[in-house]
């Protein structure tokens, strides 16, 4: 029995209270290429290597306060954070601070959607 039981990844799910905001922010400010949309229910967001599947959650839903507002675990990738950063800020995005080199050498940035989900821009250390 050697076949595998987890063949790939799918997709990232992340939740908010508003999808149209949402969309303007993931395809307008993030830049991402919006693939699918149900205007009441979900938008998809194709990257070169992963999916990002909004989804809207109604304020009295009772996971409302466990799904919308909080730290993803999100990560987006760029080649340039101090530039990413810069431009985004300069859109209104909120960052919790400038990009921070970390310990193993990568450079983080956290940031906040419209729902108050918290991001991270991250740019990885040159292969050398």
């Amino acid at each position: 029995m050697n076949e595998k039981l987890i063949t790939g990844f799918s997709a990232v799910r992340l939740f908010v209270s508003d999808l149209k905001r949402a969309v303007d922010f993931y395809r307008g400010t993030l830049g991402l290429e919006l693939t699918a949309h149900d205007e009441s229910l979900y938008a998809v967001f194709q990257l070169p290597n992963a999916t990002v599947l909004v989804e809207r959650v109604e304020r009295g839903n009772e996971d409302f306060q466990q799904l919308v507002g909080r730290f993803s675990g999100i990560s987006f990738s760029t080649s340039d954070i101090r530039g990413a950063f810069e431009r985004l800020s300069g859109t209104g995005v909120r960052f919790d601070g400038p990009p921070e080199r970390q310990s193993w050498g990568g450079i983080l940035a956290h940031f906040h959607d419209p729902d108050n989900n918290v991001l991270t821009l991250v740019e990885y250390p040159a292969a050398a």
